[in-house]
């Protein structure tokens, strides 16, 4: 019997996603546009981010260029960035802001690193979640007897096997943030 895993496909990317995106929002000595992702800019009578009022450019390995189309929301930015607490720099020129990637200490970058492992435990405490949920359905199927017990463990084989390759997409992400952190 063939058994759709879409729904712990759909949560496994959904996963995946998230954590790339958790790990985009951590700083690390190099200069990276998503780090902004997140900061949201009080202007216009709400709330936007800067990439709805600027453009972002990387200027070096250590500095961004923000430049906004309008020049009177300036200031705005540059206090929301100042606010944010992410350790960065800003200056205000003619042509916008710069915003500079200070060297991480050692302390830091092991902060950092650990807060990437934690954000990783939470993405397998997801991944089991699903796994589980998956597991119950399969138990079920089986009580109401549309599933026969060698079906039942075939499923539960190919279960693993999709969490095992999903677990492994993980850890690819937390090595390559680490080596980014690390460095």
């Amino acid at each position: 019997m063939a058994y759709d895993f879409g729904e712990f496909k759909h949560a496994g990317d959904l996963t995946l996603n998230w954590l790339k995106k958790e790990y985009a929002s951590i700083r690390t000595g190099q200069a990276t546009p998503s780090i902004l992702d997140g900061i949201l800019v009080d202007a216009y009578d709400s709330s936007m981010s800067i990439n709805q009022m600027a453009t972002i450019s990387i200027e070096d390995s250590k500095t961004l260029r923000i430049t906004p189309w309008d020049k009177e929301v300036t200031k705005d930015i540059d206090k929301t960035i100042r606010e944010s607490n992410l350790g960065l720099s800003v200056a205000l020129d003619a042509l916008g802001l710069r915003v500079s990637f200070p060297e991480l200490t050692g302390e830091r970058r092991a902060m950092l690193s650990k807060i990437a492992k934690e954000k990783l435990e939470e993405a397998r405490i997801r991944v089991r979640t699903a796994r589980e949920k998956s597991l119950d359905d399969l138990d079920r199927k089986e009580k109401e007897g549309g599933l026969g017990e060698d079906d039942k463990f075939r499923l539960k084989n190919e279960l693993q096997k999709l969490v095992d390759d999903t677990n492994r997409k993980l850890e690819e992400l937390i090595l390559k943030k680490e080596k980014e952190i690390l460095k």
